[in-house]
């Protein structure tokens, strides 16, 4: 029994050691691996601190000058932005800002207020077929109906009439409906059109109209929408028949009658075109050259002396000092109308040309006096005998 026992105490003595074995192990196991790690670290410190030291024996100045590069490019640029942003700030201080003053006159123009038989000017923003839209610088806007706006037959709204066209035109209803002023130009231009036009009679305006209607004894044309006539007298430097050939022409007149009261606006083409012949003539006579010999026509004679035409519509004046060396009373002595002479131009002073005959005259008598040439005679009889020949020769 006692032998049991023991071997029952034995075999549990045995794993309590194991036991304790196993925990002893363990720590020193534990023991090691805190010695090794404390070893790694150690190590770590060293590798730094020579890391540190290897760092601080490299740098140079060239690296101090590589790291401070990019400082001073800063600086630079700064540097560079500084009078660009001193610029904008001069710019800004120089454009002054916006105030309620600068929109004074609109903000008055808006709040005035518009009557129906107020006459105002609007500019236009919008041409259609049926009407146009003015802007009046008020709250609303202005219209003007076709119908409204010429009592020329040959007017067309989107020909005739452009944006940014400004007219000026009568208040027919502050309110058509829609919100809109509806305006009227041909009332206005009962008013208005006869002031422009007794103007540009006063001012001498050269005017280009379109010949709108034929009539007996003359035509037709519009001009500030008031029915103007152009006698067939005017139409022309001459007389001319007026027919169907003359509706649609482009005409350059100039007013010369304008009567509100009668309501009677004259034209004429007429003037124009003799200002501009006057004009064309004046400068055929200036590049006419004194001293050049012409042939010309005599058409006339006066008292003074004859006219003779030069051709291309030009005419000059032989003074009757000037028709011949001789002393005459007339110049029909020496000369009649449709004769053919040779004239020299003395001058064209004042647009007018002075001619001479006389000139050409003493040229040709100086160029008639050639030196004499005296006949040589000896007297003797002329023989051709050879006796006579060979009388004075010696043999």
């Amino acid at each position: 029994m006692d032998t049991m026992e023991n071997l029952d105490t034995a075999k549990a003595v045995e794993p309590a050691a194991e036991t304790t074995e196993a925990a002893e192990a363990s720590v020193e196991t534990a023991q090691t691996l805190e010695s090794a790690e404390a070893g790694k670290a150690a190590e770590a410190e060293q590798a730094v601190e020579a890391s540190e030291g290897a760092a601080e024996a490299e740098v140079t100045p060239e690296a101090e000058q590589a790291a401070e590069a990019p400082a001073e490019t800063m600086e630079t640029e700064q540097a560079a932005e500084a009078p660009e942003a001193t610029a904008e700030a001069e710019k800004a201080q120089e454009t002054p800002a916006e105030t309620m003053e600068d929109y004074k006159e609109e903000l008055e123009a808006s709040f005035r207020k518009i009557s129906v038989g107020d006459i105002i000017s609007g500019t236009v923003i919008d041409v259609n077929e049926d009407e146009v839209t003015l802007d009046l610088k008020y709250f609303a806007p202005g219209v003007i109906k076709a119908a409204d706006l010429s009592n020329d037959p040959g007017f067309k709204i989107l020909t005739d009439v452009k944006v940014g066209d400004v007219i000026e035109a009568t208040v027919i209803r502050t309110d058509d409906g829609a919100g809109n002023i509806q305006l009227s130009k041909k009332e206005a231009n009962e008013v208005l059109a006869w002031e422009k036009l007794q103007e540009y009679k006063e001012q001498e305006t050269a005017l280009d109209v379109k010949v709108a209607g034929i009539v007996p004894s003359g035509v037709v044309a519009y001009v500030e929408g008031i029915r103007g006539f152009i006698p067939a007298s005017q139409l022309a430097l001459s007389y001319v028949d007026v027919d169907d050939t003359w509706l649609g022409r482009q005409l350059q007149v100039r007013v010369i009658t304008v009567d509100k009261s009668k309501k009677k606006l004259v034209m004429s083409a007429k003037v124009i075109l003799r200002e501009k012949a006057v004009e064309e003539h004046n400068h055929k006579i200036s590049m006419m050259v004194p001293g050049t010999v012409m042939e010309g026509t005599v058409e006339s004679l006066m008292p003074y002396g004859a006219f003779v035409d030069l051709g291309d519509g030009i005419s000059g004046l032989v003074h009757i000092s000037q028709i011949s060396q001789k002393r005459i009373a007339k110049p029909s002595e020496v000369l009649s109308v449709g004769q053919k002479v040779k004239v020299k131009i003395l001058n064209t002073n004042d647009h007018k040309v002075s001619l001479s005959m006389k000139a050409l005259q003493e040229e040709m008598v100086d160029v008639d006096r050639t030196p004499e040439v005296r006949e040589y005679t000896s007297g003797e009889k002329v023989s051709t005998s050879l006796g006579d020949l060979l009388k004075g020769i010696k043999l």
